[in-house]
């Protein structure tokens, strides 16, 4: 047992990790907090799943589009510094929304404005935090950061959807915007704890021309990932539309309220700790697993897509989030360990394409889908893009062993 703790939380011995790791514990819940009583709130002001999904395109359209520019100024510049930015504008953001909803003077507009805001600071500040990981743990400990930031995510996603269902049957919406605002000043005390002179710091390059195609071509010769960022971008277009999909299934399927759309985000994020905790206890970083954990969670969506029983739904919930985070976190940890310091922050710019941008064209797609062939198709054709991946993947590992036999 001792052996396990040791191995599964070796990277939180890492002071610095470890600062940034608590200050985002409560960061995160504020931000899933935030996003629950966001998808509500556009339910509360429309009742239409096609209008959620459009903020929610508003939301990460410029993930889409300008994460490649994120990625380029992660590897150009100072990663902490450009942090403090963006989380400072982040929490700015979520207060002036809170106070909006707190007067009675909010509208739907002015939640595409804010999701549209949302939107470009996440562009730079995802492939920013992603690469900044490496800098604070050091190669040899990427795997194990990346895994317990997902046991991380998983526990986020728990305890900011549980307190969301609460705070808006007893006082409604608007406060949980301004505790989202609040929780960022957590984020802000971490980064300036960290110690500099321990960090692992990466050649900052210079300013040059032709910096994002050289990052989409050395992708494209480096077949593991490839694959990898393919997948994901097959499953994040469809599959991870969770903002779409949930809500549109505890209120039209589950005939339930904002508790239950909490209740499936719950179980969704007990389904990620666990993963994430398995994650973090194997060394295994190959494409096998990603490509078997896609089967299983296309196997599972499909699966909660037909049931109408909350409990048997909230369980198959479980799996679904124990096999999306070993998807996602393997896959991160693929590409960071597989990439080059000086491209890093280009590669894992477009993981966020794939795995946050990609929503905004799956989330309006997935959301006309619920509304236009019922709720239960949102989650049913999630679960069918996942399968399609798994179906790609398998073919490439057949081909990669086929090479290498030859």
């Amino acid at each position: 047992m001792k052996e396990f703790f040791h191995q599964t939380f070796s990277s939180l011995k890492i002071r610095n990790y470890r600062v940034y790791y608590i200050g985002q514990i409560i960061s995160v819940s504020g931000t899933f907090l935030q996003s629950l009583a966001q998808d509500w709130l556009v339910l509360k002001l429309t009742g239409s799943g096609t209008l959620l999904g459009a903020v929610l395109a508003f939301q990460f359209f410029p993930v889409l589009i300008f994460s490649s520019y994120g990625g380029v100024i992660a590897d150009r510049f100072p990663k902490r510094k450009i942090l403090y930015i963006t989380q400072s504008i982040g929490g700015l953001l979520a207060l002036f929304l809170g106070i909006l909803i707190l007067t009675n003077i909010v509208q739907l507009w002015m939640v595409f404005v804010f999701a549209l805001g949302l939107g470009l600071v996440s562009s730079i500040d995802n492939p920013v935090r992603q690469s900044f990981v490496s800098e604070m743990v050091g190669r040899d400990q990427i795997k194990n950061a990346v895994s317990l930031w997902a046991v991380l995510i998983s526990v986020c996603r728990v305890i900011g959807p549980a307190i969301a269902g609460v705070l808006i049957a007893s006082v409604g919406l608007g406060l949980c915007f301004i505790i989202n605002a609040i929780s960022y000043i957590a984020v802000l005390i971490a980064l300036f704890m960290i110690n500099s002179d321990e960090l692992h710091h990466t050649p900052l390059q210079p300013k040059a021309k032709g910096q994002i195609s050289e990052g989409l071509r050395y992708v494209k010769n480096t077949p593991i990932l490839l694959v990898s960022l393919v997948m994901m971008a097959i499953i994040g277009t469809i599959s991870f539309e969770w903002q779409a999909s949930l809500p549109l299934f505890a209120s039209f399927v589950l005939h339930g309220d904002a508790g239950t759309y909490s209740a499936l985000s719950v179980a969704l994020g007990i389904g990620m700790l666990i993963g994430g905790l398995f994650n973090a206890s194997s060394g295994s970083t190959s494409l096998r697993p990603i490509v078997y954990s896609a089967l299983f969670l296309g196997i599972s969506m499909i699966i909660s897509s037909i049931s109408t029983n909350i409990i048997f739904v909230l369980l198959i919930f479980v799996f679904i989030g124990l096999f999306l985070i070993i998807f996602a976190n393997l896959s991160n940890s693929i590409l960071q360990m597989n990439s080059e310091p000086h491209m890093r922050g280009r590669v894992m710019s477009l993981w966020s394409m794939a795995f946050f941008g990609s929503t905004a064209i799956g989330g309006p797609f997935i959301g006309w889908i619920g509304e236009m062939f019922g709720a239960q198709w949102s989650l049913a054709v999630g679960g069918i893009a996942a399968l399609i991946a798994a179906l790609y993947g398998f073919i490439v590992l057949e081909r990669l062993n086929l090479h290498h036999r030859n």
